[in-house]
């Protein structure tokens, strides 16, 4: 299997999965390990950020006339909306770089280049964060009902949401859009309002995301590593596109079952995928 068709296999496997709450880069660094590549690499490392970027582009895509429509029509619903994703967002840069901080000088304190991404081939960890937003999307899936109806998210709904979306970046397996949702359900918001609220955040995390890795890759002093990289571009930017194309796909599939009352299914998905991953983990 040339290196080209696999980052294609990656595109696909990235753009279901991302806007999915089952963890797009779980999915992806075991499809990395399946096939040979090493995910704690800069170029591979890369080459996710690209995939991550083309699924940002379909979240714009897919929500954007829901956006104009209900946030950007009138001034006071703008700044209202402003406001709350200002607030989860500080709250998501509090704790999850803060946890990042802590992870690389105190847990991995003593390695010769201590970065959070270390911990991204770990298959334990993994599955480990598969298995607890797993239980978070059955339990809030089981909470779920009429009473969910609120439709405002006020500033106390922004901190919690935003505070578990920080608990999200350090670790691969920990799906944000699953753990963001599920959060939302339980402090009772409608699942439509939420499933917007959700993407608009990652929509705002993620170019912070990609200036971390592009810092880390040209930060990085091998020639040789940096030069791998940017053979990745031209391909990266195929894999993109068709992220796009299977993230549109994803969300159609998210807000069909999301409506229906079927979000806990996906819940027992990601504590079969933590199985699996284990499982994987162990005849590595």
């Amino acid at each position: 299997m040339t290196f080209v068709i696999k980052l294609f296999i990656l595109a696909i496997v990235q753009g279901f999965c991302e806007l999915l709450p089952v963890s797009s880069s779980a999915h992806v660094i075991i499809a990395e390990k399946l096939m040979g590549l090493d995910p704690t690499t800069p170029a591979m490392t890369f080459l996710l950020v690209m995939l991550h970027t083309g699924t940002m582009f379909a979240v714009i895509a897919y929500f954007w006339n829901t956006w104009r429509s209900r946030y950007f029509s009138s001034a006071r619903g703008f700044w209202s909306f402003a406001r709350s994703l200002s607030v989860a967002t500080a709250c998501t840069a509090i704790v999850g770089f803060g946890l990042m901080m802590f992870i690389q000088r105190v847990i991995l304190r003593g390695a010769v280049k201590a970065e959070v991404e270390q911990l991204f081939g770990n298959v334990t960890l993994i599955a480990a964060a598969l298995a607890a937003v797993g239980v978070m999307i059955i339990l809030s899936g089981r909470r779920a009902s009429a009473a969910n109806e609120r439709q405002a998210i006020e500033l106390k709904d922004a901190v919690w949401i935003g505070t578990v979306q920080g608990l999200c970046l350090p670790f691969r397996g920990f799906s944000r859009s699953g753990a963001t949702i599920s959060t939302g359900l339980f402090c009772g918001l409608h699942k439509e309002v939420l499933e917007n609220y959700s993407f608009a955040l990652a929509v705002i995390l993620t170019p912070a995301v990609i200036a971390r890795e592009g810092y880390r890759l040209f930060g990085d002093k091998t020639a040789a590593i940096a030069g791998d990289t940017l053979g990745l571009v031209w391909p990266s930017l195929i894999g993109m596109i068709l992220s796009f194309a299977a993230g549109w796909l994803s969300l159609k599939w998210l807000s069909r079952w999301l409506e229906r009352g079927r979000w806990h299914l996906f819940g027992y998905y990601c504590l079969c995928a933590a199985v699996a991953v284990f499982v994987i983990g162990r005849f590595e």
